[in-house]
């Protein structure tokens, strides 16, 4: 079977992994720290490397999951627009523009149109761009991932009475697919 990788950060890692456990399409997940290289964010533009990174690794079937469904999910968790932690790391460069165009789509949603009905471009003096929304979101390239131990992954699953800030019975009832 063919499968992909695919790593987020942001939030509780662990967290994380006992969403996208049960979700059809991902054959597995696992927790770890890894770095990624020309890592860039809508906040700081510069690509800069990133070290020891805690993510979550997950192994998805690309003819049953989506990269975007599997990111939509991620936003739908942890807000881009207050979360500076979170990322999204991809292994391969055929993932790199399908990440950046979703990316993008969450970075500008609310925004005003900078080209008019009439193919104009609109520069208004007036506007405050202190005041915009910021999205937080970092992107790059995958560069080495360590798993966690053993005796670390799946935390929730293995202490389903430990508290968890997402209701994660809750969001798992809410899912459609």
């Amino acid at each position: 079977m063919y499968t992909k990788k695919i790593y987020f950060s942001g939030g509780d890692v662990r967290e994380l992994q006992e969403i996208f456990n049960d979700i059809p399409g991902v054959t597995n997940t696992a927790i770890g720290t890894l770095s990624a290289v020309n890592v860039h964010s809508y906040v700081e533009p510069e690509p800069q490397d990133l070290e020891n990174i805690s993510s979550v690794e997950i192994t998805f079937n690309p003819k049953k999951m989506d990269l975007s469904m599997l990111m939509d999910i991620l936003f739908n968790v942890l807000n881009p627009y207050a979360d500076k932690t979170l990322g999204v790391y991809y292994r391969t460069g055929e993932d790199e523009p399908q990440v950046e165009l979703h990316v993008n789509f969450i970075a500008n949603r609310g925004k005003e149109p900078v080209v008019s009905k009439a193919c104009l471009t609109i520069n208004d003096p007036n506007s405050d761009y202190k005041r915009a929304r910021k999205c937080f979101i970092r992107v790059g390239r995958m560069k080495n991932f360590v798993a966690a131990p053993e005796s670390e992954q799946n935390f929730f699953g293995k202490n389903p009475e430990k508290k968890t800030d997402i209701d994660l019975t809750k969001f798992k009832n809410s899912l459609r697919f």
